[in-house]
């Protein structure tokens, strides 16, 4: 399984990234709107618009999604998302012209890069400029710029992190896809082994297992709200908003997976789903596809992160 979240039509991704500054945005489009939902599980989320994405409100449609770093400062870079797709006339309609609705996550990485260097309104105008609905850059680029993973037991035993994309093939028709920044407190493992493939590491490049060593008695070390791993997952399944309520909760189970300890009180992990196509589908197989598509886009991110920011990457 590889693909990306490009795979469901009418999905376009861009990214703007800041090499030197070490951050980024991630733009998941989806400019006729999408039915949209989010569920969040990290005791430190920094977040917009995700009251909206809730079922029983108003607005039922979102024409982006924003994954972004900078932590709360990064939410600035909605502004220009927002700014691109009312040029293009997208959003939801009012008496005085639209409104486009941008729902969007940030992780921390400020400690990482230039703490001064952070996504704003112009990074998020130019990842939606950069959007395409081909092949989506993967490792360090957008959100995944400034990410690392491993953190629990001190930032001088992390990883370099990044941003990684999958999708699945729903039997018959429909595919379901992610796009995940990882930038966990926790380890990564690959559940097909169940061996540790990022995290916290000795200087002899041994995994140190941050969630053994913390069951044995050792203080965490990680501080809150320095972490968090946010996604996106879209389908061509026509859903309502309460059944892609349903797919972002069964979404979190890719993370679970990968990530240990995962929705730690030093994380705000977040799962956004767009519903942006009308084809049949059953619910649970939707929610089953999302968790595999996180999953996988989870390890991507990781095996293909270079190093950076004085931390080790496994792409070298």
């Amino acid at each position: 399984m590889a693909g990306a979240i490009t795979d469901v039509p009418g999905i376009r991704v861009g990214h703007a990234t800041d090499v030197v500054g070490l951050t980024g945005c991630t733009v998941v489009l989806c400019p006729e709107g999408g039915v949209v939902a989010a569920d969040v599980r990290g005791g430190a989320p920094g977040t917009r618009e995700t009251d909206l994405a809730r079922p029983g409100q108003l607005v039922e449609r979102a024409h982006a999604v924003l994954l972004t770093g900078g932590s709360a400062y990064g939410l600035d870079a909605a502004s220009g998302v927002m700014r691109y797709l009312e040029e293009q006339g997208k959003g939801f309609p009012t008496p005085a012209g639209v409104v486009p609705i941008v729902p969007a996550a940030v992780l921390y990485d400020l400690a990482l890069g230039d703490p001064r260097a952070r996504p704003d309104a112009a990074m998020g105008y130019e990842a939606c400029r950069a959007a395409t609905g081909g092949s989506v850059a993967e490792g360090n680029v957008g959100a995944g710029t400034g990410a690392s993973v491993g953190k629990l037991l001190g930032p001088a035993f992390a990883m370099k992190s990044g941003l990684g994309t999958a999708s699945v093939r729903l039997p018959g028709s429909g595919v379901v896809g992610a796009v995940v920044a990882v930038n966990a407190a926790g380890d990564v493992r690959d559940p097909r082994t169940g061996r540790i493939v990022a995290g916290a590491r000795a200087p002899d490049g041994a995994f140190l297992d941050a969630a053994r060593r913390l069951l044995a008695g050792e203080p965490p070390a990680a501080l809150p709200g320095q972490n968090t791993t946010i996604g996106c997952v879209a389908t061509d399944v026509r859903l309502t908003k309460e059944q892609a309520a349903v797919v972002a909760r069964m979404a979190h189970a890719g993370l679970a997976r990968t990530i240990e300890p995962a929705f730690t009180p030093y994380d705000g992990d977040t799962v956004f789903v767009l519903s942006c196509g009308d084809k049949d589908g059953d619910v649970t197989l939707v929610g089953l596809a999302a968790a595999r598509a996180v999953e996988e886009a989870i390890l991507r991110a990781v095996r293909l992160a270079a190093s950076a920011g004085g931390l080790p990457g496994l792409a070298g």
